[in-house]
């Protein structure tokens, strides 16, 4: 999250300034059927510059309740068993987070 247009989009649209960087999740069978049922809903549109693609934003909620927003890149050939986490905070650090902990995001549609 390093891009300006993004960070600029982020703030006006979901009223958080993101991190600079993801939390990348791997998702268990039963979410993945759930991110799918995602494209039904209305996201937040991040609509990319020249040479970058963009992606559909869903608030959502880790751990605590701490706002954060769940991207979904328009990439052809994402993994389908991953989603990004956006968050004003490093959320890896901040949950003392290493690889293959669980965690929980619930996404508010």
């Amino acid at each position: 999250m390093n891009l300006p247009w993004v960070k600029k989009q982020i703030r006006e649209k979901l009223g958080f300034a993101p991190y600079p960087g993801t939390l990348d999740v791997r998702i268990i069978e039963e979410s993945v059927k759930l991110k799918k049922a995602l494209k039904e809903d209305r996201g937040v549109d991040i609509v990319p510059v020249a040479g970058f693609y963009g992606g559909i934003c869903y608030r959502a909620s880790f751990k605590t309740e701490l706002k954060c927003a769940l991207i979904v890149p328009k990439v052809a050939g994402y993994p389908e068993n991953v989603i990004e986490i956006i968050s004003q905070e490093n959320l890896r650090e901040e949950f003392h987070l290493s690889d293959g902990d669980t965690v929980e995001v619930k996404v508010k549609l």
